[in-house]
């Protein structure tokens, strides 16, 4: 099986990077998200309150809004809701502590996509967003679901990984965290990078955890079978096709 590298930036039908907006009054927050957004080759504004978002909104017609539930003047769903009278068509993803069932329900029902509880990984936002982007027919990258490296694949949306064509069992951090992996094959990626992109923005975690979780990862993927996941001594750890 053939390795396939990095996925190619999603972009619109017209060629044109996919615009995302920002909106959270924690500038930390919306710091990190818009980077993380930007490195993907898509083109990213922020706004720190609601009225702020929709005087962006009108002039730069995001494809997509990440959008904060609790904001210091309009909460989320005002801003949704005046968001969806002028673009009927752009994506919405709440960023929420709340996650009771009611909430969740008055939030689709405004109209929202889909919702990340707080706290969140910022390679789970990125999946939602290619995710709710690819359905709603505004990119034009195909097959973007999927990820293949050597014989191991990855199915984004409906969450399998197969090795070999074996279905290996993940739990949700080790999910993100090999997404991230295959995402990145052949390329050497430090315990920093790792927990900056896989654990929650507000984990405050250590380098050990990293350590934990690819052991665990290991003995999944690679038990049994020509290695994967490699140590490179003092700088991190990289995934690459197992030997023949």
């Amino acid at each position: 099986m053939e390795e396939r590298r990095r996925p190619p930036a999603l972009h619109r039908p017209d060629g044109e990077p996919v615009r995302v907006l920002v909106v959270d009054d924690e500038l930390d927050v919306t710091d990190v998200l818009a980077g993380v957004l930007a490195a993907e080759g898509w083109r990213v504004r922020t706004a720190a309150d609601g009225a702020s978002a929709l005087a962006v909104a009108r002039d730069f017609q995001p494809d997509a809004v990440v959008l904060d539930w609790m904001l210091p003047d309009l909460d989320g769903l005002h801003v949704l809701r005046a968001l969806r009278r002028d673009a009927q068509r752009v994506c919405v993803l709440f960023l929420t502590a709340r996650d009771a069932v009611e909430d969740r329900i008055a939030g689709i029902t405004a109209g929202g996509d889909d919702y990340v509880t707080k706290p969140y990984s910022l390679e789970e936002v990125l999946a939602r967003l290619r995710g709710l982007l690819r359905r709603a027919g505004m990119t034009a990258e195909s097959d973007a679901d999927r990820l293949a490296v050597g014989d191991l694949t990855m199915d984004e949306e409906a969450r399998e990984v197969r090795r070999a064509g074996a279905v290996v069992e993940l739990s949700r951090t080790e999910f993100e965290l090999l997404r991230f992996l295959m995402r990145n094959p052949r390329r050497v990626l430090s315990k920093e990078q790792i927990l900056d992109r896989v654990w929650a923005y507000d984990f405050g975690g250590r380098a050990h955890i990293v350590e934990l979780y690819i052991s665990y990862l290991r003995k999944k993927i690679d038990a049994g079978r020509a290695p994967m996941i490699h140590t490179v001594r003092g700088v991190g750890y990289v995934l690459k096709p197992g030997a023949s």
